[in-house]
């Protein structure tokens, strides 16, 4: 395949796969670039030239900073570039903490499996069984592992507003995970379970009030307990209602269109996340998620049987992608495992090929992180990585 073909084909790929970004490009005025600082161990199999430019030029329309980090038996590549926060202009902190989104996923499956293997948790039992009441009676039996795969059929949550200017207006207030599980329940379901594959955010809220119900503690105690420590996160959190991000990090921006025309730049950093709970509230930095990636891969987390789980997608429905807690992605062959997840502000990424040959953990501060398509900056990164 040429090169400029590949390139188009991986694109279009990675943004139907990952699509979470920008819909136009912002017009506003820039501050000086802050150049990129990256190192990296010399490796035949990976394209330094093409990661390095694909973070120069930071901050621009698209996001105004970035971190990333390559790994795997192919080589390592680190960089990072752009600011810390526009009024300063300071360099981006390579290791600041950021909101992970829906990676927060991952974690939630690997805890949902790590009790399956100690049998507290049957993954063919229907959660009405644990969670009796919590759906009511216009639903049917619905397994454990298809709220993991997203089969389930349960219609999304209700959240605070359905634009940014509603939701931002709201952006510090408590919105309790049983009050969302409970405005999807009164939709009836979607679809029958096992009937079709539908990625929704209220199967991991579900789930999260599932691992509460079963051991008796809170989500976030139970997945620092049996994932965030294991894989040795220590940078990596959950903060519930509050709206902060707890030590370093870079400022989450959002861009917004103004009535006469013109784009602002709103600082989106504080915002209180508590409705996404088990499903993307998880705070995190790109050391500790890449630690997540490669500890779960070697099965340091989920023992073997239970792992495969997440390795698996239902081959009776057509066009499934989705795993326990990841997404399948082909390439040229290649098979990645990942999961992306915005916030507005930020959009991460976690991917790997099973055998961890190569690896990708990024952290974009998007202006439109919760765009219809695919951040122009994150697919640069994404393209260099991967080809």
């Amino acid at each position: 395949m040429h090169a400029r073909r590949r390139t188009t084909v991986l694109a279009a790929s990675l943004v139907a796969v990952l699509a979470a970004g920008p819909l136009a490009a912002p017009a506003f005025a820039t501050p000086a670039p802050a150049p990129a600082s990256a190192s990296a161990h010399p490796a035949n199999a990976l394209d330094v030239e093409a990661l390095s430019a694909a973070l120069t030029g930071l901050p621009d329309q698209d996001a105004t900073a970035a971190l990333v980090r390559v790994g795997g038996t192919d080589g390592t590549w680190r960089g990072s570039a752009g600011v810390r926060d526009l009024p300063s202009a300071a360099p981006a902190d390579a290791d600041a903490r950021f909101r992970a989104g829906s990676t927060t996923k991952v974690v939630t499956a690997a805890a949902v499996l790590r009790l399956a293997a100690e049998r507290r948790v049957d993954l063919d039992r229907p959660v009405q069984r644990y969670l009796p009441g919590l759906l009511g009676g216009k639903f049917r039996p619905i397994t454990v592992r298809q709220l993991l795969n997203h089969t389930s059929g349960i219609p999304a949550g209700d959240g605070l507003g359905d634009s940014f200017e509603e939701v931002y207006a709201h952006r510090f207030d408590t919105l309790p995970p049983r009050q969302v599980v409970a405005s999807a329940a009164a939709k009836g379901p979607e679809f029958r379970p096992g009937e079709r594959q539908h990625y929704l955010n209220i199967n991991y809220t579900i789930l999260g009030l599932l691992i509460e119900k079963v051991t008796g503690r809170s989500y976030a105690s139970e997945a620092t307990r049996l994932v965030l420590a294991p894989a040795g996160m220590k940078d990596t959190y959950f903060p519930g209602a509050d709206p902060r991000i707890a030590g370093p990090h870079n400022r989450g921006y959002q861009a917004v269109r103004k009535a006469d025309g013109t784009t602002e730049l709103v600082d989106v950093t504080e915002w209180n996340q508590a409705d996404r709970f088990a499903a993307g509230d998880m705070i995190s930095t790109t050391a500790d998620l890449e630690r997540l990636l490669t500890s779960l891969f070697r099965g340091r987390i989920v023992p073997g049987p239970q792992l495969r789980e997440m390795f698996t997608v239902p081959a009776h429905i057509d066009g499934a992608t989705y795993s326990a807690g990841l997404q399948r992605f082909v390439y040229e062959g290649k098979v990645y495992w990942l999961k992306s997840g915005g916030r507005y502000g930020y959009n991460a990424l976690i991917a790997g090929t099973r055998n961890l040959g190569r690896t990708l953990v990024y952290s974009v501060n998007s202006t439109d992180a919760k765009g219809e398509g695919m951040n122009a900056v994150a697919q640069r990164i994404a393209m260099a990585a991967l080809k």
